[in-house]
């Protein structure tokens, strides 16, 4: 069951719908009462087109709108009776075991993404990334990327199964959302989930390094290798654990937020929160000045930015693929790239 009453309907073949504001097909998604005695309307939900649409009608929302509903769900002592849970009740984060963890950091012979940045960085570069931020491969979909929440302390909060596509590195959205959570696949019982920063655990032993604040899991790993003088973080989405709780393991420290393309502004707002935490806080806007009418459509991040100019690796491949003697001659020569 879930913590909150009101929630998110759980994701099943055919529960997507249409989104009423942008009308696109099987990419909304409805909230459900827990409880069964309220049935929402089907313009209450949250659309999956975060940047193109951003249309989330919330129950709060729809219960305000709505006030002779507020009686049926007594949706008032329910806020409070959440209120006072939230206040004196601190539940304690699950974890999820080393020996799960340290079973998925292998098979990547069919892990998309892993292909993908070899193809980009090369076999070494990239291994050294996914030992870096513990990245593992989960069998799901016939293979998918599995970005483990590591906090400070070392421990595993929850891992973002994910699938990408081979060949572009994009994550596949149709003909549906091919994301889900470990934790869930694993059926863990009485698991409570408290979110972390992707790659928190590169925190500890460089308390003097600066950081740079992503949206997405895989720019801060593709970042870290374009500009490794930075810990490069993820909040895992321009809203994910982007939270005063999730925050405080920055404290003291000199941070950068760097948001998509179309987030600016909401990032803006919510820095304000880091103020009282950071030594610096500081809100890049480069991507928003530089950026195409197009480009802020498409939502684009800092790291499709850097992956628009090809790197030595995938110049090298180019190559080889119209002269496969390339290949043989550089095996017989004992060459390596370096880059």
């Amino acid at each position: 069951m879930s913590e909150y009453r009101f929630h998110l309907q759980k994701y099943s073949y055919g529960s997507k719908i249409a989104c009423p504001n942008c009308g696109g097909s099987r990419c909304f998604v409805r909230y459900v009462d827990e409880e069964g005695v309220v049935v929402f309307p089907d313009r209450v939900g949250k659309c999956d087109h975060e940047h193109k649409c951003c249309y989330h009608y919330t129950p709060r929302e729809y219960f305000r709108d709505n006030p002779d509903m507020m009686n049926k769900a007594d949706y008032s002592r329910f806020e409070r009776q959440r209120s006072l849970e939230r206040k004196f009740v601190q539940p304690v984060p699950s974890f999820i075991s080393p020996d799960i963890v340290g079973r998925s950091l292998s098979h990547y012979d069919i892990n998309p993404l892993y292909h993908y940045l070899s193809n980009v960085f090369g076999a070494e570069e990239t291994m050294r990334l996914f030992n870096i931020y513990r990245i593992g491969t989960s069998a799901k979909w016939g293979g998918s990327t599995i970005f483990w929440q590591t906090d400070i302390s070392g421990n595993v909060r929850t891992g973002k199964i994910m699938l990408y596509d081979t060949q572009t590195g994009h994550r596949i959205k149709e003909p549906q959302a091919y994301i889900c959570w470990a934790h869930s696949e694993l059926h863990l019982p009485d698991f409570h989930l408290k979110q972390c920063l992707f790659g928190e655990h590169l925190l500890k032993g460089a308390s003097s390094s600066p950081v740079m604040l992503v949206e997405s899991e895989k720019t801060a790993v593709i970042m870290s290798h374009f500009i490794p003088d930075y810990i490069w973080l993820a909040t895992g989405g321009k809203n994910g654990c982007f939270n005063k709780e999730a925050m405080s393991v920055l404290r003291g420290r000199e941070v950068t937020l760097v948001p998509d393309l179309g987030s600016t502004e909401l990032w803006r707002e919510k820095s304000a929160l880091l103020s009282g935490i950071c030594k610096r806080v500081a809100v890049s806007d480069v991507l928003e000045r530089m950026a195409t009418d197009d480009q802020r459509e498409a939502g684009l991040d800092i790291a499709d930015f850097f992956l628009t100019v090809p790197t030595k690796c995938q110049i090298l491949q180019q190559m080889i693929r119209r002269n496969p003697a390339l290949q043989t001659l550089i095996d017989e020569l004992g060459l390596e790239l370096v880059e």
